[in-house]
């Protein structure tokens, strides 16, 4: 059970083991720093590429497994036509070129604008980058990093890291998210047997 070493620990210690695996993970260091150099208005690192990083320490799996892609959010609600982001997204693909994963750039500021016809429901417009975090279908997956201007590695967590640590795939019913919620669970499970998923 030693991957469940961080679990049920106080935030601050869960907080400071997080950030010291996604710093001490090889592609998650290089690509947070090259992302850092894009110098992305609000930019946050979140999602897959950091929890599955954080399972993949925790059972011995080697860096990148079960991973797809990293997804870094911006915001940036001074134009919000879709030309605007698509040139940010051409630019930033020329930024990443050479890296082992692709970088999924969105502006968060347009979500709302795209989500209802893919999703079939409204969402709300999103303030901040962060702010889009919190309506992730599962609060096991709400996780962003970004470096600070001291050049710290900073993180965005609002259900915090212990559901993260215990293995365990928790939903989050703000939007009607369950097929998202289950899919990416099953998924998580095929990759990490050791994860549990609530129902939603």
């Amino acid at each position: 059970m030693d991957h469940l070493r961080y679990s049920g620990l106080a935030f601050e210690e869960q907080r400071a083991a997080f950030l010291a695996i996604v710093a001490g993970d090889p592609l998650l260091s290089e690509t947070l720093a090259r992302v850092r150099r894009l110098a992305l208005p609000d930019w946050l690192v979140v999602s897959g590429a950091l929890y599955n990083s954080v399972w993949n320490h925790l059972t011995g799996k080697p860096p990148g497994y079960g991973i797809k892609d990293v997804d870094l959010f911006y915001f940036d609600d001074t134009d919000l036509s879709y030309e605007v982001e698509d040139a940010v997204i051409r630019r930033a693909a020329a930024h990443f070129e050479g890296l082992p994963l692709p970088v999924e750039v969105r502006n968060q500021a347009r979500v709302h604008l795209w989500y209802p016809v893919k999703f079939g429901q409204e969402c709300p417009r999103y303030a901040s980058a962060s702010e889009s975090v919190s309506y992730f279908a599962s609060k096991t997956h709400a996780v962003g990093v970004r470096y600070d201007t001291e050049g710290c590695l900073d993180l965005v967590a609002p259900f915090g890291l212990d559901d993260l640590f215990s293995f365990r795939i928790t939903p989050n019913r703000v939007l009607d998210n369950q097929r998202t919620h289950e899919a990416k669970g099953r998924r998580a499970q095929e990759c990490w047997p050791e994860i549990e998923v609530a129902p939603w």
